[in-house]
Formats: structure tokens, sequence, C-alpha cells
């Protein structure tokens, strides 16, 4: 026994030892990688044409440190981070978008509802190609922001690149965006709800706005909740509005490197629908939060997602102030998201129960893989963990012709028509006259050669 005892102690001091190896070697690496940093700082400074400043030099590292890591990682210097304090609270001044980065170039994920940006016709997708007449390529997220934000009343010139259209250059005249989360209005026997970004104030709005179309109309029999060009904000309001139209189970998990970092969220008795159908209208340009309310409602079957497969987006930032938020803040990510069923949203996005696109056009850019705006275009993204893939270019099942009007919402409609089918597809009316209605084996090639608009 005593021979077995001294075993297992030097088996430990063993295993002791090489830790302590292992950890020396990762800290010397460290230390070496931060000493290479200074170098090349110290060679900048000493040999570029023209003096720089330190500060600049320090964020720019930062801002690339971050960013190599996947697309929403990011270094927020000061003024980024007031920014992002101010959305989350609900209000700011700029023109109204929430973008990101991706291949040395920043995309729109989405237009905020009646925002500059919105009404000069900019949509999900579209890459911002310069600013005040200078190239945007190789800027960052925060820098392309600090350009776009500023006085209210002040304008900023900027010209967008969109698959299929020429450049579209536009004058934004900058104002303070009040974002007013949520909207509602009754159609006929139903309710419409827009959600437009989730914010502090999102389940409060929800609650009062479900009330008021409650008032005007006590007979109400379903609701659309739409939730296209939708580009997330707050774990906790996604939280609050899928718990609005739940009684109960899981709405959301989110899993980080170590096993004790798992967390679930779960839903609390009141449903404020009553138990009525409710149809969620997603999109490409819906993202993060929106995704975490279409996963919840389609996998508890509370209701039918009608649309094109969300963004994505399934990964938890941690926003970790630096001193207090003096020298800005880093947001990093932590942690995957996980619908109740386990399905992973991370470049995935939520496929609907009922595929439809919005337009002709829009139906062409899904059937084109190159085309289409995802989280899984980043050649950075964060992988999905469960070895699923987001579905490839295919021409969606449901598409309006070339001759439908403009001013009409076909996806809006067919939401409409579900509701009127009791949330049962089954029940659901065939797609009316003029509809395109993508026919078994139908290749995406056909639909990028034929029926794309030139």
């Amino acid at each position: 026994m005593r021979k077995l005892l001294l075993v297992g102690c030097a088996a430990l001091a063993l295993g002791g030892g090489a830790a302590a190896m292992a950890q020396n070697a990762r800290n010397n690496s460290t230390f070496e990688a931060i000493q290479l940093f200074g170098d090349v700082m110290a060679v900048v400074k000493q040999a570029y044409v023209v003096p720089v400043d330190d500060k600049k030099l320090v964020e720019a590292a930062l801002s690339g440190m971050m960013t190599a890591l996947d697309p929403h990682s990011s270094y927020l210097a000061p003024a980024g981070f007031g920014e992002l304090r101010e959305r989350t609270e609900g209000q700011y001044s700029g023109v109204g978008l929430t973008i990101s980065a991706e291949g040395g170039f920043v995309k729109v994920i989405s237009p905020m509802d009646g925002g500059p940006a919105a009404r000069a016709g900019v949509q999900a997708g579209d890459v911002i190609s310069s600013i005040e007449g200078m190239t945007a390529a190789g800027l960052s997220v925060s820098e392309v922001s600090e350009k776009l934000r500023g006085a209210a009343g002040t304008d900023v010139r900027v010209t967008f690149l969109r698959d299929g259209a020429d450049p579209l250059e536009v004058t934004l005249t900058r104002e303070i965006i009040k974002i007013e989360s949520v909207t509602g209005r009754v159609e006929g026997d139903f309710g419409y709800v827009r959600i437009s970004t989730f914010n502090e104030n999102t389940g409060r709005e929800l609650n009062e706005v479900m009330a008021r179309l409650q008032g005007e109309n006590p007979n109400i029999k379903g609701y659309v909740l739409d939730l296209r060009n939708n580009g997330g904000g707050l774990l906790t309001a996604a939280i609050a509005v899928s718990d609005a139209f739940l009684e109960r189970g899981e709405i959301v998990s989110q899993r980080g490197r170590r096993p004790e970092q798992i967390e679930r969220y779960s839903a609390r008795p009141g449903d404020l629908a009553n138990g009525l159908p409710v149809v969620v209208l997603v999109n490409y340009g819906s993202a993060s939060a929106s995704e975490i309310v279409a996963g919840a409602l389609k996998d508890h079957q509370r209701a039918t997602i009608v649309g094109l497969t969300s963004f994505g987006k399934g990964s938890v930032q941690t926003v970790i102030p630096m001193r207090g938020g003096q020298d800005g803040a880093v947001s990093i990510t932590t942690a995957r998201y996980y619908t109740p069923s386990g399905a992973s949203i991370q470049k995935i996005g939520i496929e609907p129960d009922l595929e439809v696109s919005r337009s002709f056009a829009e139906a062409g850019i899904v059937a084109r893989s190159n085309f289409i705006y995802s989280e899984a275009a980043y050649s950075t993204a964060l992988d999905a963990s469960i070895g699923a893939e987001r579905k490839g270019p295919h021409v969606p099942v449901e598409a309006p012709g070339e001759d439908y009007p403009d001013d009409k919402d076909y996806q809006l409609e067919r939401a409409f028509d579900v509701l009127r089918a009791g949330g049962d597809l089954t029940e659901l009316a065939a797609a009316p006259e003029g509809i395109v209605v993508t026919p078994p084996g139908t290749e995406p090639a056909q639909m990028a050669a034929t029926s794309t608009p030139e």
C-alpha cells in the first residue's frame, strides 16, 4: 500500500511539474508576442513617413486583434462604447443603420424603421462603398459608425453597393433616432405587431401595444409578429418577447467554453395572445435576438414561421468596460445560442415553415449563393458546433411574379392567409394566381438564368 501511495504521489508531482512547464511556455509565448508588438510599434514611430499618434495605433491594433476572432468581437473606443449604450437605451443621433464588417467591407445588417437610411431606400445586405466621397474599404465598424454619426440636422453623403443594381448615392440627414421598438395595428380580424429592435423598452412596449390592439378589437383572431430586418439587440428583451407568448418551457440556452458556463432561460405562465394563432415573419435581415424569438416559438409550436431563412447570428457577445469605460470596452464572443430543441442558430439561421420571398427580385438573390447575405458568408464566422450547415442556393417555394405591385407585401399577405387557416399549413389555401411556386426538382441555376431581373 505504501508503494502504491508513493507512486501516486510521484505521478502527481510529475503531472504538476508538466502543467507548470506548459503554463510557463504559454506565459513566455504571450510575453514574446507583446514584445513583438512593442518592437513593431517602435519601428512605426521611428520609420513611418509622417509622425503617428500612439493612441490611434494602439486602438487600431486592438480593433484588428478582436475582429480577427470573429465578425462580432470588437474593441470599442470610448465614443463607440457610448454609442452602444445609447442604442440599448433607445435613443441616439445618426442615420439609423445596424452594420457589421466582412472581408474588408462594412455591410448593412438592417436599416432601422423610419430612420433616414430606411427612408432613402437602403436595404439589408447593402455594402457601404464610400462616405463623403472617401472609400470605406478597410474601415472597421467603429470607424464607419463614427463617420456616420453626428449632430442632428447635419448631412452625410454615402454610397451603397447592391447586387444587380447601380451604386446608390444618397445624402442622409442625421437626426435623433428615437427607437420605438414596438408598433402595431389592427388589420381586419388580426393584429399586426412590428418589432424593429430589441432594447430596454421592448418588453414594456410589447405589453402596451398588445393591450391597445385587444382594446381596439376584442375579437382578434390571431397575430402577425414581424421581425424582418430586425438586427437584434438585448438578450433580456428577446427573452421577454418570447415569454410573452409562451406558458412554459425553455426559451433559449447559451453555452460557453466550459460546462459550467451553460445558462438556460425559461418562460413563466402567461400568454399575451391568449392562445390565439401567431405567425412570425423573418428574412435574412432578422438576426440574433430576432432568431431567439423565432426559434423559441417555432420549437414550442407556438407560432408558424413565414418568410426567408434568418441571418444566422447565434453567438453571445459580452461587453467588458476597460477602466470603467474610460478606455472604451471590449465586446467579445463568449458563448453560442441554442433553441429549445438544441439546434444551433449560428451560421444556420431559423428556417421558415412556409418559405416566401417578398419580391421576384429577392427570389433571384436567394437562388444565387454568392449574394446571400448571412452569417455564413463571413470568412471568420464562428462554426455552428453541431455539424449542420445553412441551406445553400435554391429557389424559394413561393415568390410573386415580376408584375406584382411594389407597394404590396406578399410575405405579409401570406402570413394573414396562415392565420385565416388557424395557423395550420395543411389547411392553407393555395398560392394565388401569378405566384411562382417552385416545381419539384427546379435547380437554382435555372432561376438565376431565367428569372433574375437584369
